[in-house]
């Protein structure tokens, strides 16, 4: 059977018909390879490795592993040709090869100069140096063709000298090893050769030194290293198995703290090199290099690795394939994209490996011969030249139509606009005309201009690079023009130039707003109607990407798919303290932007978004508890007995953007080192929830509400929080407890808390009493907050006196009603009171709808820029109602 594999594979490979005729491939050596995946310990077996290095037998390791790569490449060609492998087995095959022949020249290498030298001690740690070696490209993305060559760096870990008799500095040292490490691999003997091996890509390429240290590598990149050696480094992947600090240096290089949208015009740079050389050399039928070729497929791909990979570690991947399905899994490429790109891919990447079985050669041209042609076109299973061409095509034109979507030039028509609009910001304009212009444009002339004046004269924008400052130019005028069209231009514009200041010394901001002209709009828009969401989006400039997101308008929040996604986030730090705080950050900010912008859309009722917000920060809280346990030193168990408890906004779901969060830690644990543990816990998960990071602020941790307020412990235990509860709690603290629920830890906490609540709020209460202290504490908050009707919060009538009227009645009648003791909100505890008949429910009616416009109100202060809160009839008028609930329920008013 397996002969008559090689049979079937033969017309499309002189490679393998000359070696099977020549007898260079044996069948018992041969034959049993092809029903196999091949592994490194295929390689390993094929030779008595120790024994050539033992005895430095340089030409018998030189003749074996190019017999091994005869093997390697016979067994590819034939299972491929049969349909037995697929492109991934074929590409990961080949590169674990490429992997052992490295490490086996090396380790003959090494112990040669050793021998000569003594072994290269590090100058500062006095410990045994190595030489690592990076495979770049298509190694390094375990992608190597057949008959790639191999682009590989070196580099060892310290300076030093060898401790041997003949003393060498360890950079000649490693130096001689590199060199013999090329030889053994790429010189050609009888037998041909392993691979060609290209230096080109280390630094300074072909005039730089062979090897270098970490320490001038590492110096290098920050100080020298070039954009397209960042998407060089993408794929650059340690393959020796000696410690080193190589992924640690090169990660900030390529991947970058915030979104690199520079990214776009160097790679556009680059491709357009390219397509240069592909032009001069007539390359059009190269399926590597011309138009909808390999090449796109991998810049595509690379384009948001550099964009995002240093937000989404999950894209710090190395091969294109998966980094194409992790973008689809994310949701930044759609599926549909991802699918099309992946079929082109391997499609290409087939053709691309027929035309080097051919003969073993490094091409990716299309045959000239019209018989190579027809075994090419049979060999990718059509059954002619013409209907493989047809199949080619079709993939090269959609891939390059996504490329030229994805990294087409910035669209025309934002020329046309910054053209139009030039005037706003022309060097030495005469004043008078450009006040004029703008107050014809609807602007406050005076002001507009004088704030233009003061960005062009300060140091932010004199400071600009040549590089940004034509983009800063360039965004301007475009900025005005989407200003104009608003109702209030004057302060849209006044808020897109503070923003754009802010941006200013982030080059890939800039690049940003002239790579999506098209989002200038809907930015002027968002910013036209909320100071806040302006100030949010200039605080957290990152969030500029959700605006050409497609989930920005989607209501949608799966919230266990995003808790799925932030899992995934801070898993992908490594454990990293830091990048775990900054991920969750990231997080928040983009989901609290995505739904301010849908809430400005008129998508969502405050009590709906309260929902969402609140959701959002148990998601949060859920992901940081884990991850806080996992990080401290010294504890007593592998998961905590530990539970998070919200009250107040969060507790009840009423969460607002600029909301705190109420919090209070309880532990169910009987080891001794449990109080001193959970306090830590408990310290450390405030730190991560509230701690501003170089990614901005979360949230303000308010934790006063715990039992003894702030001079209690960080967190109690279940026992000390219900005997505190049962004897010692105010009034007040049981009226918190109300709105108080489980967020996350270990369920059976949940389970006890639920039923301490249920005891503390069911407990037998003299009525009178209760309505006096609630009363008496409603006048206390009179000082401190005077009752104007023009605080919707504060005012007789207004948000506290409905919820302390509805904590009264969850305390005075949830004994005999149950459904009171639900945390449903205020607005629906009305309902349950009124269905009871503990309320008249006419009047329950109306004062469901009062908190809810005072909510509104509340909301609109924050987001839509009300200043103040108009007193008028229909404010009064629920002001009444609330009042009037409070002398039904309390039988008094409180005394002002």
């Amino acid at each position: 059977m397996t002969t008559d594999l090689t049979a079937a594979a033969r017309p499309y490979s002189l490679f393998l018909a000359r070696n099977l005729d020549s007898g260079r491939l044996e069948d018992e050596i041969l034959l049993p390879m092809l029903g196999k995946v091949l592994n490194l310990e295929d390689f390993q077996t094929f030779a008595d490795w120790a024994k050539i290095r033992a005895d430095e037998d340089e030409a018998e390791l030189a003749k074996q592993l190019r017999r091994l790569r005869r093997y390697v490449v016979s067994q590819i060609i034939v299972r491929d040709l049969n349909r037995i492998s697929d492109l991934n087995e074929v590409t990961r095959t080949i590169t674990l090869f490429a992997d052992f022949a490295v490490n086996t020249a090396l380790d003959f290498a090494y112990a040669y100069y050793r021998d000569l030298y003594g072994t290269p001690m590090g100058r500062y740690t006095q410990s045994p140096q190595h030489l690592s070696v990076v495979a770049m490209g298509k190694a390094g993305g375990y992608e190597l063709n057949v008959s790639s060559d191999i682009d590989l760096i070196f580099v060892y870990g310290e300076s030093g000298v060898t401790d041997g008799r003949r003393e060498r500095e360890n950079q000649e040292f490693f130096t001689k090893v590199g060199q013999k490490l090329i030889a053994l691999l790429n010189d050609i003997t009888a037998d041909g050769r392993v691979f060609r091996v290209d230096m080109r890509l280390r630094p300074d390429g072909d005039s730089g030194a062979l090897v270098l240290s970490e320490t001038a590598l590492e110096q290098y990149l920050i100080q020298q290293g070039r954009e397209w050696e960042r998407y060089a480094w993408c794929k650059g992947r340690v393959v020796t198995p000696f410690p080193n600090d190589i992924k640690g240096l090169v990660r900030p290089f390529v991947f970058r703290k915030y979104l690199d949208y520079n990214a776009y015009e160097a790679m556009r740079s680059l491709h357009r090199q390219i397509r240069s050389e592909v032009s001069k050399k007539g390359m059009e039928n190269n399926v590597k290099l011309g138009a909808g070729g390999i090449r796109e497929v991998e810049f595509i791909a690379q384009i948001f690795q550099m964009i995002r990979g240093g937000q989404m570690r999950a894209l710090q991947l190395k091969g294109t394939q998966e980094t194409l399905l992790k973008l689809g899994g994310l949701g930044v490429l759609p599926a549909e994209t991802v699918e099309t790109l992946l079929a082109a891919y391997r499609f290409l990447r087939d053709v691309e490996h027929r035309l080097q079985y051919w003969d073993d050669q490094q091409t990716q041209t299309l045959p000239e011969n019209a018989e190579q042609q027809q075994l090419l076109a049979e060999s990718m299973g059509f059954t002619d030249y013409a209907a493989f061409s047809d199949g080619l095509n079709a993939h090269r034109e959609k891939v390059n139509a996504l490329f030229n979507e994805i990294l087409s030039e910035p669209e025309e028509q934002a020329d046309g606009a910054a053209g139009e609009w030039a005037w706003v910001w022309q060097r030495g304009a005469d004043e008078t005309e450009l006040q004029g212009r703008l107050k014809n444009a609807g602007f406050d002339a005076e002001t507009v201009a004088a704030r233009l004046e003061n960005i062009r004269n300060g140091n932010k924008y004199r400071h600009l690079s040549a590089h940004a400052q034509p983009r800063f130019d360039a965004v301007v005028p475009l900025f005005a023009q989407a200003a104009a069209s608003q109702s209030n231009p004057t302060e849209t514009l006044l808020r897109l130039l503070d923003f754009l200041e802010n941006i200013s010394r982030r080059s890939a901001y800039l690049a940003f707003l002239n790579e999506h002209p098209q989002t200038l709009a809907h930015l002027a828009q968002i910013m036209s109607q909320s100071a806040w969401v302006a100030g949010y989006l200039t605080q957290y400039p990152i969030l500029l990407d959700e605006l050409i997101s497609a989930q920005l308008l989607d209501t949608a929040f799966d919230w266990s798919k995003l808790a799925a996604e932030l899992s995934d986030g801070l898993d992908n730090c490594g454990g990293d303290t830091e990048a775990q705080m900054d991920t969750l950050r990231r997080f928040q900010h983009a989901q609290v932007f995505r739904l301010a912008v849908q809430d400005l859309a008129g998508l969502w009722t405050v009590e709906a978004l309260s929902d969402q917000l609140s959701l959002l920060a148990d998601t949060v809280i859920a992901a940081v508890l884990p991850r806080v346990w996992a990080d401290m030193p010294k504890k007593h168990r592998d998961t905590p007995e530990f539970a998070v408890i919200s009250y107040g906004k969060l507790g009840g779901k009423e969460l607002g953007y600029t909301s705190d969060l109420d919090l209070v830690y309880l532990y169910d644990d009987a080891d001794p080192d449990a109080q001193d543990a959970y306090t830590r816990l408990a310290c450390r998960l405030t730190n991560w929830l509230s701690a501003p990071t170089g990614a901005g602020s979360l949230y303000e941790v308010d934790l006063r509400l715990r039992p003894e307020g702030d001079s209690g412990f960080m967190a109690y235990s279940l026992a000390a929080f219900e005997k505190y509860q049962r004897e010692k709690a105010w009034t007040w603290e049981h009226q918190a407890l109300t709105r108080a629920r489980f967020v996350c830890g270990k369920p059976e906490i949940r389970t006890a808390f639920d039923r301490i609540r249920t005891a503390i709020l069911t407990a037998e209460r003299d009525s009178d009493g209760l309505k006096r202290e609630i009363i008496e504490m409603r006048e206390k908050m009179f000082p401190s907050h005077p009752p104007a009707d023009s605080n919707v919060k504060y005012a007789r009538g207004g948000v506290v006196d409905v919820e302390f009227t509805v904590q009264y009645l969850v305390l005075a009648h949830s004994r005999r009603y149950p459904a009171l003791l639900d945390n449903y909100g205020n607005i629906a505890l009305l309902d349950i009171a009124a269905d009871y008949g503990l309320i008249d429910k006419n009047l329950a009616g109306q004062c469901r709808n009062a908190y809810r416009f005072y909510r509104l109100q509340q909301h609109n202060t924050k987001l839509r820029d009300a200043e103040k809160v108009e007193v008028n009839a229909e404010l009064t008028g629920h002001y009444e109602s609330v009042r009037k609930l409070w002398r039904d329920v309390f039988g008094e008013e409180v005394k002002r």
